[in-house]
């Protein structure tokens, strides 16, 4: 059996929000403020979008294209927006452009409604994650495929969506799998496998099929 130079230590996470005093009452607001909010804001919102959602509203993507879908009612902005793959985008900034861009070319084509009231305008946020250690390790692929099939969800967020993005303590299943077991062929395929419009415990079953398909070869 194959044995990691170092175990894994699997972590969940607690999700602490703050609300900032940046609103947007209709598309043109959204998108100018959006272009200006801190990047955590812009993580919060979208790549933070997958700790908090529901297999209800996953067809959203992120926090934009639901509050075009649920409060404008603006189908065609809520198709462009939810097609945007965080995951995509190399970095914070990217992201936020192509954001800007989706609105600003909108905003040309389409004539808008009126303004929101303050109770159905688009609130600003951003979060600080704090990692929870669930006092569970692994050494061993086998001991990983058990691990990662009773953790809860926010180890899988924290271990595949914040540690790819976001330096932590933490160490990605991406990085472990390659580097501590010797496992770069299963690394990549964790590293394909991103959340976008599906959720975490759909991500889970995904990374679960992977392991079981690896320790299978390993058995010969």
């Amino acid at each position: 059996m194959r044995t990691a130079a170092r175990p894994l230590h699997f972590a969940g996470c607690v999700e602490l929000r703050q609300t900032l005093d940046v609103h947007a009452h209709d598309e043109r607001e959204l998108m100018s403020r959006i272009a200006e909010v801190p990047a955590d804001s812009i993580y919060f919102h979208t790549f933070g979008y997958f700790l908090r959602h529901h297999p209800q509203t996953t067809a959203y993507g992120n926090d934009f294209a639901r509050w075009a879908a649920l409060e404008i009612g603006d189908r065609a902005l809520v198709e462009r927006l939810a097609v945007v793959d965080p995951f995509a985008f190399p970095r914070l900034d990217a992201l936020r452009d192509h954001l800007v861009s989706i609105l600003g070319d909108h905003l040309q084509r389409h004539t808008v409604g009126g303004r929101l009231e303050f109770d159905r305008a688009f609130h600003f946020q951003r979060s600080h994650i704090v990692e929870v250690p669930l006092g569970l390790a692994a050494a061993s692929l086998a001991e990983f495929r058990a691990g990662l099939a009773r953790v809860d969800e926010s180890a899988i967020y924290l271990h595949t969506v914040e540690t790819r993005v976001r330096e932590r303590r933490a160490e990605s299943f991406t990085a472990w799998l390659a580097d501590a077991l010797g496992m770069p062929e299963l690394a990549e395929r964790f590293e394909r496998a991103d959340p976008y419009l599906t959720t975490l415990e759909r991500a889970r079953g995904r990374l679960l099929g992977f392991v079981d398909e690896a320790l299978e070869n390993e058995r010969g």
